[in-house]
């Protein structure tokens, strides 16, 4: 198969599709207990609150005035200053799915952890919806620092950030400008800014680059005319004539038959029972088709010289699509950057499959540089 095609990168061409039997009902046990995350938990969270660790609903501002939703976890029983995390991602999910199970998770290790939805995003503020934005999201991370080291459980000198996939970019790209973050860690990173701009493993060419500005270009008119914001893909695929070919989801709302195994285990995350959540936009619609013009005007990650002393783990998948975005920022800085590879994981995998989420690793990470 010709490899955008199979990367899900070319248009698809209305092929027969699988039935997608509806939105999975909250409070089910999945079917996947044993190897996604322990199964769902109560109020729509993808994952079972821990007995020994307190969960609460939080809010706060960042520095440009827009209301930040988040999930505080902290130990029961916890006594003294305590690190703490600021978790976010992938992009496009909700603090309910994979944020919040490793949130969970490292709250259970004896960490004060948040799990946050970005601006414009989840149950977060922002006029505008699901608008993607790489400063913004950015902020979100120092603004989500901001609070928990304000918060009586929580030893400022020692605050961390988690990303995971997309927001990987973001926590990176904050790290290096904030040293309040003393270390960081992603898991499946993925540079979204590159990913827009360039497509996977940069297989854009300067034609099909142009044809996305101009295309991302007409759509500001058509939303300035119209007074609204239409959806559109943040990834843009080409269909089969060189032509732009945008959708209003994200993922399809049943799979195709001949679905790419990029998209297959994409949808079967976030459309089952496994990862669904309402407020997910690639659950259940798209971006703002303007999103990637931020993308192309804003890159991440160009300042990781500036992470030093301090050091970043990055964790990603060997059987994964994303693996070569995790590579390429470790060459960037190696004597800050460690990479750990999980071998046989695919992309999604480490969402939410705690069998293969080297959460033990990652705790030891964090308890050297957050020491």
């Amino acid at each position: 198969m010709e490899r955008r095609k199979a990367l899900g990168l070319i248009a698809a061409t209305g092929a027969a599709a699988a039935t997608f039997t509806g939105t999975p009902a909250f409070g089910a046990e999945s079917a996947r207990t044993g190897a996604a995350g322990g199964g769902r938990g109560k109020g729509g969270y993808t994952f079972a609150l821990d007995r020994n660790v307190r969960r609460t609903s939080v809010r706060f501002t960042n520095r440009y005035g827009i209301e930040v939703a988040g999930d505080l976890y902290v130990p029961k029983g916890a006594r003294g200053k305590l690190p703490a995390l600021a978790v976010s991602g992938p992009f496009g999910a909700v603090k309910e799915q994979s944020s919040g199970l490793y949130a969970n998770e490292l709250a259970r290790r004896g960490y004060v952890t948040l799990a946050f939805d970005p601006s414009f995003t989840g149950q977060s503020g922002g006029r505008v919806r699901d608008v993607g934005t790489p400063d913004v999201y950015t902020e979100d991370f120092s603004a989500a620092v901001d609070f928990l080291g304000l918060h009586k459980a929580v030893d400022r000198e020692r605050i961390g950030a988690q990303g995971i996939c997309g927001l990987s970019g973001m926590a990176l790209t904050a790290a290096a400008a904030d040293s309040r973050i003393k270390a960081v860690a992603t898991s499946v990173m993925y540079d979204m800014s590159r990913s827009m701009s360039r497509g996977h493993q940069d297989y854009y060419t300067r034609e099909q680059r142009q044809k996305i500005v101009d295309y991302v270009s007409r759509q500001r008119w058509a939303d300035a005319e119209r007074g609204t914001y239409a959806r559109g893909s943040h990834e843009i695929p080409f269909d089969k004539n060189g032509d732009v070919a945008p959708s209003n989801r994200v993922l399809p709302k049943t799979l195709p038959a001949d679905a790419d195994p990029i998209t297959t285990i994409f949808f079967d995350y976030y459309r089952t029972e496994r990862g669904y959540h309402p407020r997910s936009i690639n659950s259940t619609t798209a971006w703002t088709a303007t999103t990637p013009m931020s993308f192309f005007g804003y890159r991440q990650m160009t300042d990781l010289d500036l992470l030093a002393p301090r050091k970043a783990l990055l964790v990603a998948g060997g059987a994964a699509h994303s693996l070569y975005y995790s590579e390429d920022v470790q060459a960037m800085a190696p004597e800050a950057i460690d990479l750990l590879v999980v071998p046989g994981a695919n992309h999604v995998d480490l969402y939410d499959r705690e069998d293969l989420i080297p959460f033990d690793k990652i705790d030891e990470f964090f308890t050297k540089n957050l020491a």
